[in-house]
């Protein structure tokens, strides 16, 4: 959830690991709210105050109340894509997604359900074992990808718009911060389909030994609502360019810019049957991907307790691997010599980006004694000063929670928090009279075992300028990402993931190939006596 605590302890407190930032842990503040755009954290960082904050006071609700700007796009896929066709459910069901900024319906799509899955499956089974993909060359597979990154590029202004209507994300997000990264991801991965190889090795014995590096066959993949097109690329991009079929699920609070994409895709020049996208639900369209027999890999991301569920049926169906990107309670850790203004902005946007619907927000914020007053106050400031309201309208920074399930959740940890002593210093109600939107809300004198301060780690981000510091902690801290000085850097090439309940494998970079490659080692025997040395 999109829950921020700070933590302070007394001086005296000596720290286990030694390092300066040793005085953390007794009083909390608690956020719940969505995090700064990009552009804020950049003018801070560059020593200037973001225009945002001249021009606002109190987050105002005038841009809640005006009429909810009508979308600049037109929702053109709404079918099931199998074997390179849209066509309808199997049962002829549909579902309705939402306008998250009203609640009213943006469209009806075809709901899959476990016949779907099948025909998907097969299709993606007869795309890899008899279809051209895998057979292509590789820089043929390249080729392809890359055109389908270009059209991304030429499609963002109607891919963006799309995402902010189905999703609530700030357009501003979507178009300039979102849509360029999935170009980037997309030529990222067109560029390793040529560089996939395996190795030579030598052997105690007469033997020429190497290893082949093998697509491993037909790709089953679920992905969340909250970065639908983002996760869209991160999975696809690695399996396609490894050369295997895929069959996607869906978030069904999010179908629709899936489909487009997928779309794009095939006009790019993907053969039918390599990419098959099922919209529907977890305990149907998910629960059949997860469980078939004839899909060899799954991917999966989302909450922690469906990704148990997740990796319980693969592995009672034909123990397919499966990698899993999970939820976390991710630290922000600002030491005694840290930029406070800078800091508060950092740990502002490491929460609240994306309305803190973010696996690895910094949800819990540990800030040193001798600088934990001025950081509150600070925190509490900036928290007011957030621009929330219509996320087609410019300069917004927060839309609306994504549907009225997670608009319910966010309140009852809202109500927990004061049910269990926390001062509610901003904030804690719903903001506007229609949509899914919430206060800015801050949270003081949160303990430790409060359900606003609980869950699992993800990522951290760590705030010194002390080198020292910053090493001591970065190999200490038990987490898949160490952000230092900085949070959310997404780069292609940075491997991305958790540890303990937060998943296992990583998405991006080419640590993420591995995920859809099989090793297949290759000896043969080698006759030394016909074998002759050349001299010269």
């Amino acid at each position: 959830t999109n829950t921020q605590t700070l933590f302070r302890e007394e001086k005296q407190k000596k720290s286990k690991r030694g390092c300066k930032c040793n005085s953390m842990a007794s009083q909390t503040i608690s956020a719940f709210l969505s995090r700064a755009l990009f552009s804020s954290t950049r003018s801070l960082s560059h020593g200037r105050t973001s225009h945002l904050r001249r021009a606002v006071c109190r987050y105002s609700t005038a841009a809640a109340v005006e009429e909810p700007i009508t979308p600049p796009v037109k929702v053109k896929y709404t079918q099931l894509l199998i074997n390179g066709q849209f066509v309808d459910s199997a049962s002829g069901k549909k579902f309705k997604t939402l306008d998250p900024r009203t609640g009213n319906v943006i469209a009806e799509v075809a709901e899959g359900d476990t016949e779907d899955i099948n025909r998907a499956v097969a299709a993606a089974r007869e795309a890899f074992d008899e279809g051209p993909w895998p057979k292509m060359t590789a820089y043929e597979r390249s080729r392809i990808l890359l055109k389908f990154a270009d059209l991304l590029e030429q499609h963002t202004d109607e891919i963006a718009a799309l995402e902010t209507w189905d999703n609530g994300k700030p357009y501003e997000q979507a178009a300039k911060i979102e849509l360029p990264m999935c170009v980037r991801i997309m030529r990222y991965y067109a560029g390793w389909a040529d560089k996939i190889h395996g190795m030579t090795m030598p052997a105690d014995g007469p033997h020429h030994v190497q290893t082949l590096h093998e697509p491993i066959g037909v790709a089953g993949q679920i992905i969340p609502w909250n970065f639908p097109l983002l996760m869209f690329v991160w999975k696809v991009g690695p399996a396609l360019a490894c050369g295997n079929s895929i069959v996607m699920k869906t978030a069904e609070q999010t179908p629709l810019t899936a489909l487009y994409a997928a779309k794009l895709l095939h006009e790019a020049g993907l053969p039918d049957g390599v990419l098959n996208v099922v919209s529907g639900y977890g305990p149907t369209a998910g629960a059949a991907l997860a469980s078939h027999m004839d899909v060899d890999k799954l991917a999966f991301t989302g909450s922690t307790v469906t990704g148990k569920m997740v990796l319980e049926m693969a592995a009672r169906s034909n123990l397919k691997p499966v990698t899993l990107e999970l939820g976390g309670k991710s630290p922000f850790i600002v030491c005694k010599d840290a930029d406070i203004d800078k800091a508060v902005e950092l740990a502002h946007f490491a929460l609240f980006f994306n309305q803190g619907q973010c696996c690895c927000a910094g949800s819990r914020t540990y800030v040193h004694e001798s600088v934990y007053d001025e950081f509150v106050e600070k925190a509490k400031a900036r928290a007011v000063q957030r621009v929330v309201g219509d996320p087609f309208r410019k300069d917004i920074e927060q839309g609306p929670q994504i549907d009225s399930e997670q608009f319910e959740k966010v309140m009852t940890y809202i109500r927990s928090g004061i049910e269990s002593g926390a001062k509610l210093e901003t904030g804690g109600e719903k903001f506007g009279p229609q949509g899914f939107y919430i206060q800015p809300t801050v949270f003081s004198n949160v303990n430790e075992d409060m359900l606003i301060a609980q869950d699992e780690i993800f990522a951290a981000g760590v705030f010194t300028q002390d080198i020292d510091t910053a090493n001591a902690l970065a190999r200490a801290l038990r987490v898949g990402t160490v952000w230092v000085n900085c949070f959310d850097i997404f780069d292609a090439a940075i491997p991305f993931g958790g540890y303990k309940m937060s998943g296992q494998g990583r998405e991006k970079g080419i640590y993420s190939l591995m995920n859809y490659l099989q090793v297949k080692a290759w000896c043969q025997s080698v006759n030394t006596k016909s074998m002759t040395c050349c001299n010269t």
